[in-house]
């Protein structure tokens, strides 16, 4: 399918005012609808992405250009990036989310009252939503498509560097819901560009239900510190790898290895490695070896130390206090030697942003005290950070990594979107 027809993106002619209430009444219509409508309208949607790939491809290319012209660095430019691969993925992410249950209408528990009423609590969607989100186009069609399946209608709000790539995704996935009997109008692009716009929908209270903010941590500390409205917080990603000498040196290596190089502008990258006094002789100069000409090491004392002879191609610098509190977002690791994994989990809690964090070792009683005293969504044994993911989870795609502590945390899901109702059913009881 490809979409030729006008954008139903907010835009400089349709004040917010009117897109917020639009959503609402879309969404009322969405929450009527079965699974086998909404499932059928993703499949649309699906449809139209795989039918709109040159529009797509083409409007990215206009976004890296632009990036790569402001000087945005290349780990950052990554994440802007569109190909069929990642289209692939995108459409992947959706067909999973197909198949996913439906999160809607599950009775959670019920119980007869001793008068008789029977009461069963129930799930429902949330509401509209509104994500506020950086970078990372792919988050319009995970959003979107996890919005949907929910029975929520969703304001999307990515930053400018992207703004045409979500433009084009928007009306795609807009025209391919119509085109699978749904409804376009429970997807929204926020487009204008203005900044004024994020806190006119933090200021939406009763028309927006809840706001996702998802990026760096200026974004969030902004969303959260002016949001009238709710929000389910997510996090930077100053994530962490412990290795302790039980644990097989080389394996070690390429594990943290994935963890950095893989994509290091993700938010679960390893950004600083507590490597323990009696693993950093082994480890640390088949780390330097495996890094050399890939990523830059900022080490304290005793972990430069134990490189020995500096490889060639090593970009090795000595380690600053604010380097452990830093999401590089880059190809640089900051490395400490601990003497104990009570030192590594004392420095976790301290620096760490409640993301994603790593042990690794061969002594599995280490590794559940680890996994009990680190305070953080995701709390890996023996893996790679990389994994904190929706689709990595099962989920199909994620709305963000929640690092909160309460109704949702880590990779956030259909269920994120999902909130409950009380049924209470009588013959008539009244209150005494």
């Amino acid at each position: 399918m490809v979409f030729n027809g006008p954008s139903l993106c907010y835009n400089r002619a349709m004040s917010l005012e009117k897109v917020f209430v639009s959503l609402q009444k879309a969404q009322a219509r969405l929450a009527l609808e079965n699974r086998r409508a909404r499932d059928r309208a993703l499949e649309g949607a699906a449809a139209a992405l795989d039918g709109g790939r040159g529009e797509i491809l083409t409007a990215n290319a206009l976004d890296l250009e632009r990036a790569r012209a402001g000087g945005m660095k290349e780990s950052l430019v990554d994440r802007l990036l569109l190909n069929d691969q990642r289209i692939d993925d995108m459409i992947g992410g959706i067909n999973t989310v197909i198949r996913l249950e439906d999160p809607l209408g599950r009775v959670r528990t019920g119980w007869t009252l001793p008068n008789g009423l029977l009461v069963e609590q129930v799930t429902v969607p949330l509401g509209v939503a509104a994500i506020i989100y950086e970078s990372r186009p792919n988050v319009t069609v995970d959003a979107a498509s996890l919005a949907y399946k929910a029975g929520c209608a969703i304001l999307l709000r990515g930053s400018s560097s992207a703004l045409e790539s979500n433009r084009a995704l928007t009306a795609l996935i807009q025209a391919g819901l119509e085109a699978g009997g749904g409804i376009g109008g429970a997807v929204a692009l926020a487009d204008s560009g203005s900044r004024d716009e994020v806190d006119e929908i933090l200021r939406a209270r009763g028309k927006i239900d809840v706001a996702l903010p998802r990026g760096g941590r200026d974004l969030i500390r902004r969303v959260v510190e002016n949001a009238r409205v709710p929000v389910i917080e997510t996090g930077e990603g100053n994530c962490h790898i412990y290795v302790e000498g039980s644990f097989d040196a080389d394996n070690a290596v390429e594990i943290i290895a994935n963890a950095k190089l893989q994509k290091p502008g993700a938010c679960n990258a390893v950004e600083t490695l507590l490597v323990h006094r009696d693993a950093a002789a082994v480890l640390m100069p088949k780390l330097a070896v495996r890094l050399a000409g890939k990523a830059e090491l900022r080490c304290d004392g005793p972990s430069r130390s134990a490189i020995g002879k500096t490889p060639p191609g090593l970009a090795l610098k000595d380690a600053a206090p604010e380097d452990w509190a830093t999401e590089f977002l880059d190809y640089i690791l900051a490395i400490k030697t601990v003497d104990s994994a009570d030192e590594a989990v004392d420095h976790i809690n301290a620096y760490g942003t409640k993301h994603s964090e790593a042990i690794l070792t061969g002594n599995m009683k280490t590794a559940e005290e680890f996994r009990r005293r680190v305070d953080a969504a995701c709390v890996y044994v023996n893996a790679s950070t990389r994994f904190t993911d929706g689709g990595e989870f099962g989920f199909g795609a994620e709305l963000g990594i929640s690092t909160q502590k309460f109704h949702a945390r880590g990779p956030m899901g259909l269920e994120a979107l999902t909130t409950i109702k009380y049924l209470v059913s009588g013959q008539g009881q009244i209150r005494r």
